[in-house]
Formats: C-alpha cells, sequence, structure tokens
C-alpha cells in the first residue's frame, strides 16, 4: 500500500496555526493531532476536505479557559500520512483511527465537537462507548437515517465529485472558501485560508481522501457510507440525556436550519444556537462559537 506524507514546508506559513505537531502511529501510518491546553477534554472532528486548522479560532479560547483540546486529522488529511489508493477509504477506517485516538490518549469525560463527516464518525464513538463522553456540540452534520431527506446541494455534490477517476480527480480542497463564496470574508483572507486547505495536497495523488468521501454518502454507497450504523446511531441518540448543543452556521444549503431544529426536537433535551456562515461556520464565526461553548453550554 503506497503512502504519502506532505512535505512539512507546506505547513510553514500557514495563517493563524500555531499549534505543535503531535503524532500517533495507527497501522504503520503516522495521524497527526492537534493538543493544546490542560484540562477536561474537548475532541473536534472536522470533515469534508477540511482538517485540524477548520478549528484554529476556537482551540485558543477553550484552551485558555482550562480545557484540554484535541484535534486529530484522518489518514489522507491535514498533516496525517495519505494512502494513495482511493479504495482504501471508506467511513469505517475512520471511525477505527479515530477509537484508537481516543483509547491511546486516555480521553474520558470528553465534550465531543462534530462538523460534517465528523458527526458520523464521532457520534459514532459515542453510541459505542457512551461512558467517555459527557456533552455533545453538533455543528453543521447529520446522521443517515431511514427517511432523511438529502438536499439537492449535497446530491449534487456527490454527483460532481463522483465524475473523478479513482487516483486522478484532483479536487479542489480549496472550494472551502473558493467555490463557497457565501462566507462573508474578505478577499486577502479568502486568499489565505484557501491556501490552507489546499496545504495538505500538493498533487491529485494526495487527494483520495477528500475524493472518497462524497463517494461515501450513503445514499449511494450504504455499505462504505456505514449507512446501517448510522441510522443505529441516530436511534440510539433519541435516548441521550447527558448535554446536547446544536449550533448551525445560518446559511448552509446543504443542512439547514429546518434540519437543525428536526434533529434537535429529537435528542431529550437538546439546545439549539445560530450563528453566522454556511455550511464551514467556523470559518466565519469560530470566536462566537467558542464564546457559545463557553457561556451558554455552562460548563462546570
Amino acid at each position: 500500500m503506497e503512502v504519502l506524507r506532505t512535505p512539512d514546508d507546506r505547513f510553514a506559513s500557514l495563517d493563524g496555526y500555531p499549534f505543535a505537531p503531535h503524532y500517533l502511529d495507527w497501522q504503520g501510518m503516522r495521524m497527526h493531532y492537534v493538543d493544546e491546553g490542560a484540562g477536561p477534554t474537548v475532541l473536534l472532528l472536522h470533515g469534508e476536505p477540511t482538517w485540524s486548522y477548520l478549528y484554529r479560532e476556537i482551540i485558543p479560547p477553550l484552551a485558555g479557559a482550562g480545557f484540554r483540546c484535541i484535534a486529530p486529522d484522518y489518514i489522507g488529511f491535514g498533516k496525517s500520512d495519505k494512502v494513495v489508493d482511493d479504495d482504501w477509504y471508506v467511513i469505517e477506517r475512520h471511525v477505527e483511527s479515530i477509537r484508537f485516538l481516543i483509547d491511546g490518549l486516555k480521553l474520558h469525560d470528553i465534550t465531543i465537537v462534530v462538523h460534517d463527516w465528523g458527526g458520523p464518525i464521532g457520534l459514532r464513538q459515542v453510541v459505542d462507548t457512551p461512558g467517555r463522553f459527557g456533552r455533545l456540540v453538533i455543528l453543521n452534520t447529520w446522521l443517515h437515517h431511514v427517511g432523511y431527506e438529502y438536499s439537492e446541494g449535497i446530491r449534487l455534490w456527490r454527483q460532481w465529485a463522483g465524475n473523478f477517476e479513482p487516483g486522478t480527480g484532483d479536487l479542489p480542497a480549496g472550494f472551502v472558501v473558493v467555490d463557497m463564496n457565501q462566507l462573508r470574508l474578505d478577499d486577502a483572507r479568502k486568499e489565505r485560508v484557501r491556501a490552507a486547505y489546499d496545504a495538505p495536497f500538493p498533487d491529485a495523488r494526495y487527494k483520495a481522501g477528500i475524493r472518497r468521501f462524497p463517494w461515501c454518502i450513503p445514499f449511494g454507497q450504504p455499505v462504505e457510507g456505514n449507512g446501517a450504523d448510522q441510522d443505529r446511531c441516530f436511534q440510539a441518540l433519541k435516548s441521550w440525556t447527558k448535554p446536547a448543543h446544536l449550533i448551525f452556521g445560518d446559511r448552509d444549503r446543504v443542512f439547514t436550519g429546518e434540519w437543525q431544529q428536526r434533529w434537535a426536537a429529537q435528542i431529550p433535551g437538546a439546545t439549539v444556537d445560530t450563528v453566522s456562515g454556511p455550511h464551514f461556520p467556523q470559518e466565519e464565526s469560530g470566536p462566537r462559537i467558542a464564546e457559545i461553548m463557553l457561556g451558554y453550554m455552562k460548563w462546570a
């Protein structure tokens, strides 16, 4: 199995990402994570095609308030190693690697923050090992289940991304900004952010992971996308008894405010907030999300 490692100099000049790297070895591959602060654990999981850079404005306020922030990069993303073979990437492998990280770092009483594919990957950990988790913070994401209505936006995204041949699709990671120009950022910051999301991927060989996430969406690939397990987790959260807070960007065309309200109504005691932003509200409202977590969640 061919594995690539992004050269360190690709990350040398990132805007607003001062964190020291940390690594675990998982199945012979190097998995990167941010580890900042000390105290109760906050585990922050990214989605597609982002990496721990997504949480750069959320980590410092939390760490400064006395929390330990762990933000991993999945295999194929960020500073973690990248398997070249597209077929290697199925959702269960990401689930396994994050479980390895949680076990390896001996994390407990975790507040988990999930976004995009971080929802199916992270909420699976919550359902399978509920004793490790104390709080849920759910950003724009979902869990596949019977009756879920996928938006036209996500269907078109899967169709477009699925047109690439394995090993050749030069999917632009910078679409976070370039192809989602709903972000209300000035042009200079947009360019810096675009460059940061492109940094892990010198060429198309490195991009198997970001090509495969949209392909794995369960309405198209129920096995590779862990459709049955996602449904199981969705049903299990209807019995969740600990704090849960859903914070969604107010302009997401993929995971809408209507979906946020419907989902919150099915998790006992769940509360909601809305912040300014499209599908990636961390880019527009990172400090506000941190403020909500520290204030409205009323952490002890």
